[in-house]
């Protein structure tokens, strides 16, 4: 009996209460099948906490940027209506305004077809026309519709003038207007039309 015992008890044989003989290996087998679980979790769609913030830092950047964007197309938009808001308040009646100055032109004309000795003879029709021209002028201005300045003997400004001939005039310089045909009307600042003029051609001396 004491023998088989001891055999059992030997080398050969297996003790519960025994510590193992490498606890060092046990620990490096634990690590590894750690690691193996979290490379596992990778895999299966699990990522790290760093992953996930920097992911997080991105979607913020994006959505802040987006943000940004909105901001300024909203501020543009609204820029843009204000702009399209004073245009339409101060040149919407632009096709009335030189719908007008035809009248405005055969007002002109008629006062000046009259001559000097039928003046006296129509003086009440002649203060008449003048009175609604005047009326019509005080109307235009009130809307922001005045006359371009075109006298003869000013110089021609292309951005202003619109040339109908040009012919040479003794005792005057070239470029200079010598004849206003019609005159021209600006839109608060816009040109509505141009002062139709004739300009001379004389060469300088």
């Amino acid at each position: 009996m004491t023998q088989q015992n001891s055999r059992q008890d030997g080398p050969g044989g297996a003790d519960p209460n025994r510590t193992p003989d490498h606890p060092e290996k046990e620990d490096i087998v634990q690590d590894q099948s750690q690691t193996a679980f979290s490379e596992t979790e990778a895999e299966d769609g699990f990522a790290s906490p760093e992953t996930e913030i920097e992911t997080l830092r991105a979607e913020r950047d994006e959505f802040r940027d987006r943000f940004m964007r909105a901001i300024a197309e909203a501020e543009n938009a609204r820029k843009r209506a204000d702009r399209d808001r004073r245009e339409a308040e101060q040149y919407g009646s632009s096709r009335l305004a030189r719908d007008l100055l035809p009248v405005h032109d055969n007002l002109r004309r008629a006062l000046d077809a009259v001559a000097e000795d039928q003046r006296a003879s129509a003086a009440g029709f002649i203060e008449g026309v003048e009175l609604t021209l005047r009326e019509l002028l005080g109307v235009m201005e009130k809307h922001g519709i005045t006359q371009v300045s075109a006298r003869p003997g000013d110089t021609f400004d292309p951005q202003l003038h619109q040339a109908m001939f040009e012919a040479p005039v003794p005792g005057t310089k070239a470029g200079e207007i010598i004849q206003v045909m019609a005159e021209g009307f600006l839109l608060h600042d816009r040109l509505l039309r141009p002062a139709q003029v004739g300009v001379s051609s004389t060469p300088a001396s």
